[in-house]
């Protein structure tokens, strides 16, 4: 059950939208809310600031670390209050948090507390850096112990979502998070199997099509033939759809430290939220 959802909070664009689906997700699932937010260590004492004090010549370093951890921390108290007055005005229960460390670390500590944690594409930090997925949210996608919902930049009601489910245990435990979601929200779930065996296609979606029997509203199941990651986003773009679960590892998964080159694809290039199980 989601009753407790941290939420990573900054001053991003991709951040105010995970804030709107946590509050979306928390009035329909009656779920109460965690704003974090972190001062990141990186920006006061990362080796940017060590080269620009050493290039002005400046002596007093630590007073220089000193008033940027004064001026972030205050920013982020701020950021903080912004949030728990919007989610007043929501009508959601809601706390703050405001901790100092390396973003990533942090919010994956605070994790240990929480059913879901939800985080944006990127944070302010990382608006110009290479790729599809910020590294904080990487980071936290490798490393966070508990469902993960990474939201992009644009907020959208959720209506149309998709699971992609492979038979794989923690593909199960996206299907279990994917039922109570979609149940709580009052929307139908397609459910999306990707298989080059018709055979085995077909009982894998058989599985899901059993555990689905007795959730409202019924699912809709489509077997699907190619490259998972590939046919994966197809379909979402097809389809419109506006949230997909998924596990953090299918078959295919080698090492613990590797999320799975289905899921990595995924999560770099979905055209909507997702919705990450462990």
């Amino acid at each position: 059950m989601i009753k407790k959802i941290l939420v990573g909070i900054d001053t991003s664009e991709h951040s105010r939208n995970a804030q709107a689906y946590a509050f979306h997700l928390a009035r329909r699932l009656g779920a109460s809310l965690i704003g974090l937010h972190v001062v990141d260590i990186v920006s006061i004492e990362g080796s940017f600031f060590h080269d620009i004090s050493g290039s002005l010549g400046l002596e007093p370093y630590l007073d220089f670390s000193s008033k940027m951890r004064e001026v972030l921390t205050a920013r982020g108290r701020s950021v903080l209050e912004d949030f728990a007055a919007a989610a007043k005005r929501e009508n959601v229960a809601a706390e703050t948090v405001l901790e100092m460390g390396v973003v990533a670390n942090q919010i994956c500590e605070r994790a240990k507390s929480a059913d879901l944690v939800m985080i944006g594409h990127r944070g302010v930090n990382e608006r110009f850096s290479a790729g599809l997925l910020g590294s904080t949210a990487e980071a936290v996608a490798r490393k966070c112990p508990r469902p993960l919902f990474i939201a992009p930049m644009k907020f959208r009601e959720i209506a149309r979502p998709v699971l992609a489910y492979d038979g794989s245990e923690r593909a199960s435990r996206a299907m279990r998070a994917a039922a109570e979601v979609a149940s709580g929200l009052g929307v139908a779930l397609t459910v999306v199997t990707v298989a080059r065996d018709p055979k085995l296609g077909e009982r894998t979606l058989d599985e899901a099509r059993k555990y689905f029997e007795p959730y409202t509203p019924s699912a809709e199941f489509k077997l699907l033939a190619g490259h998972a990651n590939e046919e994966i986003i197809k379909f979402l773009k097809e389809r419109d759809a506006d949230l997909l679960f998924i596990g953090a590892y299918g078959h295919s998964r080698i090492i613990e430290m590797v999320l799975g080159s289905t899921t990595e694809f995924v999560l770099r290039n979905s055209p909507c939220p997702v919705f990450l199980s462990r």
